[in-house]
């Protein structure tokens, strides 16, 4: 099964030149984005380009499009259109809220108004963001659970009948945000609450928190089942600490200073190393905070094999393994992220059979189509 990406050949999908760009010029993160992607560079804002683009989806199990409500519909490619074309199509749209409602056609932070942003920081202060595009990353992952789920539905009206029509999935940034906050809507509806920043803990459970070692680098302890609580106590040798008050979360909770501070102290006269031998030697979880030099010399990494090598124009380039692990059809890199129009020529050819180089140099030359520069 291709993944065809069609891009508009002047300058391709913007995350080519987000980040940290190679010798080329080329998002190193746009290398791993766009693994197993074809390239097809055609513009659909020219009609002959739209004209491409609704011949390609007539071939098509499932589209998927990101641009704000109403673009598609504006260049003749909506979902009424090509569903027409092909009625099996599962037409999926990403947008940050949604095609319904009043926000729907506005630029804007999904992640904000799903409540993620809110509830990052420390109390009282300006909430903060993770340096990652977790809104995007998440709409993706929805998106590709929402398009698994319409295939499967297609699937079994084709077995039932023998006619299986495809749907359209309406993804939104915010909504896939939202979909994580746990209890903050029943939280709000039955008491009144609203779940504030907690830092660098978690509102309610308790000891769950990150602390500084003896050699300056900081662990992630968290001890807030009952029975990892008393061995950590037992560990620490805080008896003191394990008494019926201390015996259950709602307790460990109203002590949460008190707990924290001596775990603190506890992690504090010792090295990282120490502390992660220790409470890993006692099943307590526990952890190291990493960064990308942590994750590359990490030997669990390396042993579930979740760092592969690619080739990216003759030089190698380290980018993360395909999650989830399946048994018989583990997912795997053919290629990274092709450049701009790598395979227009193929995609034209093998699915509308135009094979024609002059025609192909026409359309490249009136600025419908993009070939790669070696094309």
């Amino acid at each position: 099964m291709a993944q065809i990406k069609v891009e508009q050949p002047d300058g391709g999908d913007p995350v080519r030149t987000f980040r940290v760009v190679d010798d080329d010029g080329v998002s190193l993160w746009y290398r791993s984005l766009g693994r197993n992607k074809k390239s097809c560079a055609i513009n659909m804002r020219a009609p002959e380009g739209q004209q491409l683009v609704r011949q390609l989806a007539a071939k098509c199990d499932v589209i998927v499009e990101n641009f704000r409500p109403g673009v598609m519909e504006k260049w003749g490619l909506g979902p009424e259109v090509l569903r027409a074309d092909n009625e099996s199509l599962i037409y999926t749209r990403v947008s940050g809220y949604g095609q319904t409602g009043p926000y729907a056609r506005r630029p804007g932070f999904a992640s904000a108004m799903g409540g993620l942003r809110y509830v990052n920081g420390f109390p009282g202060e300006t909430p903060v963001r993770a340096n990652l595009s977790i809104g995007d990353t998440l709409a993706g992952i929805h998106a590709a659970l929402g398009i698994l789920l319409a295939l499967y539905s297609r699937q079994k009206a084709q077995i039932a009948s023998g006619d299986g029509k495809g749907q359209i999935v309406d993804v939104s940034i915010y909504e896939s945000v939202f979909n994580l906050m746990e209890g903050l809507v029943p939280e709000f509806d039955r008491t009144g609450l609203v779940r504030e920043p907690s830092g660098t803990s978690v509102t309610g459970i308790a000891p769950t928190n990150v602390y500084r070692c003896a050699d300056g680098k900081q662990v992630i302890v968290s001890a807030n089942m009952d029975s990892i609580y008393k061995r950590l106590m037992t560990e620490m040798g805080r008896e003191d600490l394990m008494t019926a008050e201390y015996g259950t979360n709602q307790g460990r909770v109203r002590h949460e200073k008190q707990i924290d501070e001596a775990v603190g102290a506890w992690v504090g006269a010792r090295t990282a190393d120490q502390v992660l031998e220790r409470l890993n030697a006692i099943s307590v979880p526990c952890s190291g905070i990493y960064s990308a030099r942590e994750i590359m010399s990490d030997p669990h990494y390396a042993a579930r094999e979740m760092i592969e090598q690619v080739d990216v124009n003759g030089r190698t380039l380290k980018i993360p393994a395909i999650p989830p692990k399946l048994s018989e059809t583990p997912g795997h890199t053919d290629w990274a992220g092709p450049d701009l129009g790598t395979h227009t020529r193929e995609v034209l050819r093998d699915l509308l059979g135009i094979r024609d180089d002059a025609k192909l140099r026409q359309l490249a030359d009136a600025g419908v189509i993009g070939l790669a520069k070696s094309q």
